[in-house]
């Protein structure tokens, strides 16, 4: 197994750890709790750019980290999605709206694989990934209900979805020839 693919094993395995910090800070738990999830979540998110490089960099591309990293990066995103939805900072169709955009590029993407086409990952959704870290360690950052968070939220869920629907349209604009139909 590669390095590249053993930073991304362990980006999944932060996951877990992500998720119980923040929701037990969520459901009454200390301060700290939050800042454990904040610090998990930027660990996770720092991996993603340093197993992509070192794979790119050191001739570790391979299937499993070519199936396992974007898994990885839908896994967490997801996660703080969900828990967002439930901490109340973020409306539940903004999520659907961005899981649906994952969906449908995935299923673009195997469906071109299918026929020896590789879909490679396109600025507007490396622009959408970088927009949607760093809005949400900025909304984990900032505690919830102050003045901050309250113009902080709504502009960070504007920026995400934005991103999503333009790097979504970009995808099928530029790939959707793969889903020609036929007869």
């Amino acid at each position: 197994m590669t390095t590249a693919s053993k930073i991304t094993l362990v980006r999944v395995a932060l996951i877990p750890f992500f998720m119980v910090f923040l929701l037990l800070h969520i459901h009454g738990g200390a301060d700290w709790l939050r800042w454990a999830a904040l610090a998990t979540f930027v660990v996770a998110s720092v991996s993603d750019f340093l197993d992509g490089y070192i794979a790119r960099h050191c001739n570790q591309v391979s299937d499993f980290g070519k199936f396992l990293d974007p898994l990885a990066d839908k896994l967490l995103v997801t996660a703080a999605f969900i828990i967002f939805v439930e901490w109340g900072r973020m409306p539940a169709w903004a999520v659907v709206l961005v899981v649906a955009r994952e969906f449908a590029i995935s299923g673009l993407r195997m469906v071109a694989a299918n026929n020896g086409t590789v879909i490679a990952a396109a600025w507007s959704g490396k622009i959408k990934t970088s927009c949607t870290m760093v809005g949400l360690i900025a909304m984990m950052a900032i505690q919830k209900g102050t003045d901050v968070a309250n113009i902080l939220d709504p502009v960070v869920m504007w920026v995400i979805v934005l991103t999503t629907v333009y790097s979504g349209i970009e995808y099928f604009v530029k790939n959707g020839k793969c889903l020609k139909l036929k007869g």
